[in-house]
């Protein structure tokens, strides 16, 4: 299991605490550092039965700086998937990824579910 996060965000925090509790393995992988690439957010976005908008950190400074709220509705999906490629700051987190399951933000019940 793979858990992409930003070590200051209180949420990827929450999260990682979470599995800790849960005794549950995984890896983290900074997100800015080693963003998501245009081939793993191509593969991850069906798995994850989201529409691609929830992979967007809509609260972000990146993407409100980029006015992205009124742009991505003129934007095809792989401009979409080709713009989060370029900034781990335009995902939303955290990110968890194994083998067939992507979670996207943390919401405990929705984690609660998916993985126990």
């Amino acid at each position: 299991m793979l858990v992409l996060c930003y070590p200051r965000c209180t949420t990827c925090k929450k999260a990682l605490k979470w599995l800790d509790e849960k005794g549950i393995e995984y890896t983290t992988r900074h997100i800015v550092e080693e963003n998501p690439t245009y081939d793993e957010l191509s593969n991850w976005y069906p798995k994850s039965g989201l529409p691609l908008k929830r992979f967007f950190n809509t609260s972000g400074n990146a993407y409100k700086e980029m006015q992205l709220k009124d742009k991505l509705k003129t934007m095809t999906e792989e401009e979409q998937l080709k713009l989060l490629s370029t900034n781990g700051m335009l995902v939303k987190r955290p990110l968890l990824v194994e083998d067939d399951k992507v979670l996207v933000g943390f919401k405990e019940p929705e984690w609660e579910q998916a993985l126990e």
